[in-house]
């Protein structure tokens, strides 16, 4: 077996490598108990762009699952986007979301809550983080 080791420069991803790991850590967050639980009321569509990279996705929240979906939806809730990708790593990094880098635009009526959205970003970047540390799927092939 190939060992593979962490990714430690974002900046060396393609577009398709970051979009099957961002992907893959969606798929694990959504696995976490905390999440469902605090999502389990939640409905809404969120989209989230990287617009330096142009890498786009919906993430669905229904009802306690998580739904990732590489076509952009047309009328979302939500929509989070980074300037760059390289201000949405560091972000991951920390687990916080910071308005100054990320622009948050939603509509009034179907909005998550803040605190929702947070914990949603902190339960994904924790994710996101295992899986460049150790980048490859549940059936041990490499996701880069």
């Amino acid at each position: 077996m190939i060992e593979h080791g962490p990714i430690t420069d974002c900046s060396m991803l393609s577009k398709r490598a970051a979009r099957r790991l961002i992907q893959r850590a969606l798929v694990l967050a959504g696995r976490e108990r905390t999440l469902r639980q605090h999502i389990r009321q939640a409905e809404a569509v969120t989209m989230w762009s990287l617009e330096d990279w142009e890498l786009e996705w919906t993430l669905t929240l229904d009802h306690g699952k998580l739904d990732f979906e590489r076509r952009v939806s047309k009328h979302p809730d939500m929509t989070l986007v980074w300037s760059s990708a390289e201000g949405f790593f560091r972000q991951v990094v920390t687990g916080k979301l910071d308005p100054s880098v990320t622009s948050l635009v939603t509509d009034a009526g179907q909005a998550l809550s803040r605190r929702t959205l947070e914990l949603l970003f902190q339960t994904f970047s924790a994710a996101l983080r295992a899986v460049l540390a150790n980048p490859v799927d549940g059936n041990g092939d490499p996701l880069v």
